[in-house]
């Protein structure tokens, strides 16, 4: 059973203690961040060794951000239920076997193939991914938004340092080949090429997630603080996962159709058109069920979620492939003094600022609230891809601006998750955010259909300029829909401040008939919603019967 619903209460856990399982968390995303931003130095090679097309082979890239986003929720019920220990382990397995698969795969098909390979390494790193998170949203609810982004920041920044060591292993250089302040760095291994780099990075990765798992647990009642108030909006009220999306068989339904229509295209040959019709589905049948039978506005928050995705997901994809084709990957480049090759500086730059921005702009969001900034960060990306397409056959602005469009999209995976647990509770915290995080899957389907443009095209300029105009529609979105609406929701329905008083007895958190759930449902809610109402209206008749009679009596 999750730790937060055992009752009773523990005693406050001390600050040390949270910041380690924090760290525990942090170290686990690290292990997993090579299976999404290592990709793209494969592509090549992978390319160059079965001459296949490059838009076939990045649909291995969605399949993996696919099952490593859509799988978070079921995982995240299980952590929720019984804690991270094992959905960690079998986590780490997973993606140590899948990056072992890719080692040994010579078809993009098949039960051994790459496609399969990448299904299993996603897996197993939604669940690594979405558990961290999910912990430290719960040890965290007084610094949600920086404890989401250091998490987040480990999967971001977590490859930094393994950049130059894979592209030297693929290539047969030494690992590591530089001087430290005067001092030799030289390390050289027997493995060499992307298939032996597959497999040692796969298997050690593995390895440590495996280790680490042992030592996460969730919080147990009354170990951490209560959630601040200030510039962040939060609710007090539990929403459970069917009451954001809909009753569970509408999803089934859904998913029976989608795995039909999947078949059926298929047999038809027309596979390159599956995730299109897939996003088509989850957009207008799925965000049907969601206004009709859960929570609009989560709707809303998908959608920023895709738009401002899909441009960091292509970005990520495609780095390598979009230096060569603008002839600037292994062009020197100078910064601060150090010299490295384009697509290399710009690809360990890009690390860095995608982890440091997410508890940055996490720590911000806890400061000045969630929607104003995204509106900065959001209009900073949409600015950025915008000059990388003017700009980007430069070496230094490559590297430069990729830099600039990594740091303002890194933190979308603080700032939804922090959102998403403001706005619909702590309980489910895990399986919430994950539901939301699948819009990170949708957007993903997108990203072969990249590689389509610029192949009609013969450039990446329609590319940057699409997902420019989808930053800026979402900084929009922030600001003027997301954040009026999300504090018209909460002041109606939270059971704030205003409204602690009022809750009868038999439905408050922890009395008896609610505290199996942690919390009010949203039916007992509404009754009390409409029971202020009446209230209300009784009270203002009386307050008008007593002035009438008091003018009477003049």
């Amino acid at each position: 059973m999750d730790t937060l619903s055992e009752p009773g209460s523990a005693r406050q856990a001390s600050n040390a203690f949270r910041w380690s399982q924090l760290i525990i968390g942090v170290i686990c995303m690290v292990m997993i961040a090579n299976l999404q931003y290592g990709w793209t130095f494969f592509v090549p090679d992978i390319q160059k060794t079965f001459h296949w097309e490059r838009a076939e082979i990045q649909i291995a890239f969605t399949l993996f951000v696919l099952f490593e986003t859509w799988l978070v929720p079921i995982e995240g019920w299980f952590v929720d239920k019984w804690g991270p220990q094992f959905v960690i382990l079998v986590g780490g397995i997973l993606s140590g076997v899948g990056w072992v698969m890719n080692s040994y795969a010579t078809t993009l098909g098949g039960p051994t193939g790459y496609y399969a390979a990448q299904i299993i390494a996603g897996i197993g790193a939604g669940g690594v991914y979405g558990t961290c998170i999910g912990n430290a949203l719960k040890w965290f609810p007084d610094k949600r938004g920086l404890a989401a982004g250091l998490t987040a920041a480990g999967f971001g920044a977590g490859s930094a340092l393994t950049v130059a060591p894979i592209q030297n292993m693929i290539a047969g250089k030494p690992l590591f080949d530089f001087s430290f302040f005067g001092l030799p760095v030289y390390i050289q291994t027997v493995a060499k090429g992307f298939q032996d780099t597959f497999f040692w990075f796969g298997l050690w990765q593995g390895v440590i997630i495996v280790a680490l798992a042992f030592l996460l647990r969730s919080p147990r009642t009354g170990e951490v603080p209560e959630a601040r108030r200030g510039s962040v909006i939060q609710t007090r009220r539990q929403y459970a996962p069917s009451e954001l999306i809909g009753p569970t068989p509408y999803w089934v339904v859904g998913a029976l159709i989608a795995l039909a229509g999947g078949l059926a295209m298929w047999a038809m040959n027309l596979q390159f058109y599956i995730p299109l019709a897939l996003a088509a589905l989850i957009f207008f049948a799925g965000g049907a069920v969601v206004i009709g039978k859960g929570q609009p506005i989560f709707t809303l928050m998908y959608l920023m979620f895709v738009l401002v995705g899909a441009g960091g997901l292509i970005v990520t994809a495609n780095l390598a492939p979009i230096a060569k084709d603008l002839k600037v990957d292994g062009i020197a480049v100078t910064l601060a003094g150090l010299t490295l090759p384009a697509l290399t500086f710009a690809a360990t730059i890009d690390r860095v600022l995608n982890g440091f921005t997410r508890p940055f702009f996490g720590w911000i969001s806890d400061n000045i609230g969630r929607e104003n900034t995204m509106l900065i960060a959001f209009g900073i990306e949409g600015v950025g891809i915008y000059y990388l397409y003017l700009w980007g056959a430069d070496p230094l602005w490559f590297v430069l601006l990729s830099g600039l469009v990594f740091f303002a999209w890194g933190e979308i995976y603080s700032l939804f998750p922090s959102t998403a647990t403001d706005t619909f509770g702590s309980k489910f915290a895990t399986t919430n955010a994950g539901l939301l995080y699948t819009a990170k899957g949708t957007a993903a389907l997108l990203v072969p259909y990249a590689s389509s443009i610029q192949k009609s095209t013969g450039s990446w300029d329609m590319v940057f300029i699409i997902a420019a105009g989808a930053n800026i529609l979402a900084a929009v979105l922030a600001i003027a829909v997301l954040k009026p609406w999300r504090s018209r929701m909460i002041a109606r329905l939270s059971g704030d401040v205003v409204l602690d008083g009022a809750i009868p007895v038999e439905i408050q958190p922890g009395a008896r008939g609610s505290a199996s759930r942690g919390g009010p449902t949203a039916l007992e809610f509404d009754a009390l919603a409409a029971r202020v109402k009446t209230l209300e209206e009784e009270q203002l008749r009386h307050s008008q019967i007593l002035r009438a009679q008091s003018a009477d009596s003049r």
